[in-house]
């Protein structure tokens, strides 16, 4: 069967148009159904694991540990990137965006970076472990550099897991897998410690739709880490409902030549002024969001926010991004209060 799927999928590489037909409807029927995917995987797990009984994630360490060891660490900080809609799993990151965490943790070592989180599949699950579309994937990601745009399929369909983790009836499993994929590479970086005499700090950094997953998986991680949860949205596209009353700060940067930015607050009401009592606006009007221009950024490219071109100050995009981060008032104690 693998072989037939690989054969037909050679014969449509070489005709584009049959290509862009035939993909467009397995988009299309596959989005339809990728919520059923997500329901699945939830009706997997157990009621414990995902905090249906108001209980943490059984990864989290045990109140019972080597509590003198986890009071001489120094550790108290989390630093958890998620990518934008164009990545083919979660350990795909530009060498802009793996520069920007290397120096952003070498500016501030009481964190660590967690950069290995896919924010497009609930299990963290690249789209090359989705056995039925594996090979339909893979070669749209081997077509990123020629004559067929194949990235424009594969964020098509992270557009899709955009679109469930802001559906109301099936957000709240997809942000949950999410939230959880996140405590376990967190875990995995280095072991969280849950007694720890400082408090502990996770600050989700997102870009494009990585933004909005970040903020959907904010009210599961408040809950089950107890931490101080910062959302630095970079170019994001939110809604202004998930997260933002769980959420100890969230900001959010846009390049002046970012015209995708610029949709979040056009399509969403929730984000619109006049509706003060959404949570968008509740946050904003209570001082835990803020906006700011980050510089002459694109969406993204060379001279995106992650960008490794040089802006017309002589600076590096990204360092302009490294810079601005760097400024916000998340790094030291007491930053929320």
């Amino acid at each position: 069967m693998l072989r037939l799927i690989l054969r037909i999928l050679a014969w449509l590489r070489g005709g584009s148009l049959n290509l862009l037909i035939v993909a467009g409807v397995i988009l299309i029927i596959w989005g339809i159904l990728s919520p059923v995917g997500t329901v699945i995987w939830w009706l997997n797990q157990s009621a414990e694991t995902f905090g249906i009984k108001k209980n943490p994630p059984e990864i989290l360490p045990s109140k019972k540990g080597n509590l003198e060891a986890r009071k001489s660490s120094q550790l108290n900080c989390y630093i958890i990137f998620l990518p934008g809609v164009g990545d083919f799993s979660g350990d795909e990151l530009t060498s802009g965006e793996e520069f920007f965490l290397k120096h952003l943790v070498k500016s501030h070592p009481q964190c660590v970076a967690v950069g290995d989180v896919f924010p497009y599949s609930a299990s963290n699950k690249s789209l090359g472990g989705e056995r039925l579309l594996a090979p339909f994937w893979r070669f749209a990601e081997q077509a990123k550099s020629g004559p067929i745009a194949g990235d424009i399929f594969i964020k098509i369909r992270n557009l899709w897991r955009f679109a469930i983790s802001l559906d109301y009836r099936y957000g709240f499993a997809y942000n949950q897998g999410i939230a959880n994929a996140i405590i376990e590479r967190m875990n995995a970086q280095s072991p969280i410690s849950v007694n720890s005499q400082q408090p502990l700090k996770v600050i989700l950094i997102g870009t494009s739709g990585g933004a909005q997953v970040a903020l959907g998986a904010t009210r599961y991680l408040k809950e089950w880490l107890k931490a101080e949860i910062t959302v630095v949205s970079v170019g994001g596209v939110f809604s202004g409902e998930n997260g933002f009353a769980q959420a100890d700060r969230i900001f959010h940067f846009r390049g002046t030549r970012d015209s995708i930015e610029d949709i979040g607050g056009i399509v969403f009401p929730s984000r619109w002024y006049w509706y003060v009592t959404s949570p968008f606006n509740q946050a904003r009007l209570q001082g835990r969001y803020a906006a700011a221009l980050s510089g002459p950024h694109k969406h993204d490219g060379d001279e995106g926010y992650f960008g490794e071109n040089l802006a017309a100050d002589g600076k590096k995009y990204v360092d302009i991004t490294l810079d601005k981060i760097n400024q916000l008032p998340v790094w030291s104690e007491g930053a929320s209060d």
